[in-house]
């Protein structure tokens, strides 16, 4: 622990920070962006829940290759997009795009749209058949000024084999598609509107709300590992140069085959990615069809789009004691967040790639729980940077075990302490913690004391 003494330099030492302005949004703990100073604590990254399957693709225009899988929230329903293929080229006419709807993210079924013909019959829940469908990642626009046809959004397509393909330097890349209703899809141009990427993989895009700009992650390949790039556009036709993605020094090189990355509800100013982490020569299951590879799911966090966290190196979904998840291209994370309206949200996540009952389970996480400032029994503590208090009281989703505790002091720039909250236990997604209504207009530093207790988020609220 550090002496009163050096605390009080280390924060007399930020005494002419800019204060960070959080206005009422919520700020999660998944990295240490808050930080100043911390004391026997440690960032804690908090495993999903598996759940129930939602979906098995046995379809006759589905099979066991099918993935790219993306979730989408519109309104009281809920509607799971995905590649049906039963294996073949990756350049084949003959994949698919399928849509799935549910109302409560667990119980998911196929529409009979009759809009395009697979497998000898439109009785199907099909819409969009060609080579975009290989990688066909859609979304809700959420830009103020989308047309009212294109609300729906998405991007498609690979590059053509040749020399150099992975380099983006054959013909082809990913098109632009527009839709009113996520059912009826068009091309909004005949050309690609991004050429430079490998592209053999699920490449996403959304519009950043935070910077009023769309943005988009795809395939590459640096120095022969599977990587991630990011593009910005203005009108979702014309786009930025990529830009690789950039980590720490000292953060291995992995391949990440896919980046599932979304903004987080409620927290726009900050990126969630979960890629697929390839072990490209690991076999586990010998005779395998697939080839070698076994895969499992990470978590980082960005707040620009380039520059990513990777506090946490280990695992956040490990492929289990089933077989059949370790073998190659399992255990990819779905792109999107069901929100629903309990303390829980859902992700979903594929299992059984290349087997015949290749699947989608939902997993849950407590609400802004992904990671946590935690403290086991001994106690800890961090103090913040200054912050511009943004409303009158502190508000925190924080847990402690029955004997836990958490406690919260607001210090001015010398140290001096200003409030502080009384003894804080339980398990509340909304724990009202500190007055700060006499601190109006002024600076401050939070200082959180934790015991037996994880710290998920914070906010200021009026």
């Amino acid at each position: 622990m550090k002496t009163p003494s050096l605390l009080l330099f280390a924060l007399v030492g930020l005494a002419h920070a800019q204060p960070l302005d959080l206005g009422q949004r919520w700020e999660l703990m998944v990295d240490e962006f808050l930080v100043a100073q911390k004391d026997g604590l440690q960032l804690k990254l908090h495993e999903p829940v598996r759940r129930e399957i939602v979906l098995t693709t046995d379809q006759p225009w589905e099979g066991p290759t099918c993935g790219y899988f993306t979730v989408i929230e519109d309104g009281d329903e809920v509607r799971l997009y995905y590649r049906g293929s039963a294996g073949g080229s990756d350049h084949s006419d003959n994949q698919v795009t399928c849509v799935a709807q549910s109302k409560d993210g667990i119980h998911f079924t196929r529409p009979r749209l009759g809009l395009i013909e697979a497998a000898g019959s439109k009785d199907n829940n099909v819409i969009w058949r060609g080579v975009e469908s290989h990688n066909f990642s859609p979304f809700l626009d959420s830009n103020p000024n989308c047309p009212a046809d294109q609300r729906y959004k998405a991007l498609g397509g690979v590059k053509q084999p040749g020399k150099n393909w992975h380099q983006g330097e054959t013909p082809g890349g990913l098109y632009a598609f527009g839709s009113a209703d996520g059912i009826n899809w068009r091309k909004l141009r005949p050309e690609p509107v991004i050429t430079k990427g490998a592209f053999d993989s699920q490449n996403l895009a959304f519009y950043d709300n935070n910077r009023s700009r769309y943005v988009s992650f795809s395939r590459i390949f640096s120095n022969k590992v599977r990587a991630i790039q990011s593009m910005t556009s203005a009108d979702f036709m014309q786009w930025s140069s990529g830009r690789p993605h950039q980590y720490a020094k000292g953060v291995p090189a992995e391949h990440f085959y896919t980046s599932a990355t979304v903004p987080c509800p409620g927290s726009p100013q900050l990126f969630l990615s979960f890629p697929k982490r390839f072990a490209t020569s690991r076999v586990k299951v010998k005779g395998h069809s697939g080839g070698p590879g076994v895969s499992d799911a990470v978590f980082m966090t960005s707040r620009d789009g380039e520059h990513w966290d990777r506090s946490f190196l280990e695992a956040w979904v490990r492929p289990g004691p089933d077989l059949n998840n370790w073998t190659e291209r399992s255990n990819m994370t779905a792109c999107g967040i069901y929100q629903g309206s309990g303390p829980e949200w859902s992700l979903y996540i594929s299992e059984h790639y290349r087997h015949p009952d290749h699947r989608i389970r939902r997993l849950t996480v407590r609400k802004q729980g992904f990671a946590s400032m935690h403290a086991g029994a001994s106690p800890g503590s961090f103090t913040t940077k200054p912050l511009k208090i943004s409303g009158t009281r502190l508000q925190l989703n924080a847990a402690t075990s029955a004997t836990g505790s958490l406690r919260v002091e607001a210090l001015d720039s010398e140290g001096k302490l200003l409030a502080k909250s009384g003894e804080l236990y339980g398990d509340e997604f909304e724990m009202q913690a500190l007055d700060l209504s006499a601190l109006q207009g002024q600076s401050i530093r939070l200082r959180f004391r934790l015991q037996d207790a994880d710290l998920y988020a914070l906010r200021f609220v009026p």
